[in-house]
């Protein structure tokens, strides 16, 4: 007896909005106003915040290489994991002004989800995560 489940032979990256995918932006919508109103909340500069913002896309840098290290240095800034350790590292040192780059970092992750950009793989800059759903 065969007990395996059928497994989708292609992931094709697709345009369409699906349910998932509309999910994943609504979620990078709530990441992005939860860490702008805490930003605020903490007395952030609202100058600071629009200088640093899309700082995270120097990440990007990687790709000058090879796609490979270009999705590896952009993962590693743009996985939610980045900003959890900064915001943990900050509160455990009592770092007030670390915690701030922490919420920036957050709220740019959130807008890239929003806008339907994702974490890359290796292949090319265009195929991310979101695209996959």
């Amino acid at each position: 007896m065969n007990m395996t489940l059928p497994v989708h032979e292609t992931t094709v990256p697709t345009n369409r909005l699906s349910p998932v995918s509309l999910l994943l932006r609504a979620e990078g919508a709530a990441i992005f106003i939860g860490a702008v109103a805490l930003y605020a909340h903490q007395g952030g500069s609202f100058w600071l915040f629009l200088a640093l913002i899309f700082l995270p896309d120097l990440s990007m840098i990687g790709y000058l290489a090879n796609p490979r290290l270009g999705s590896l240095t952009y993962n590693l800034v743009h996985t939610l994991v980045t900003p959890v350790i900064v915001a943990a590292f900050a509160l455990v040192f009592n770092l007030p002004a670390l915690t701030l780059v922490a919420l920036i970092l957050f709220a740019h992750i959130g807008i890239d989800r929003m806008f339907g950009y994702g974490l890359k793989y290796p292949t090319a800059f265009k195929d991310t995560h979101m695209q996959h759903v």
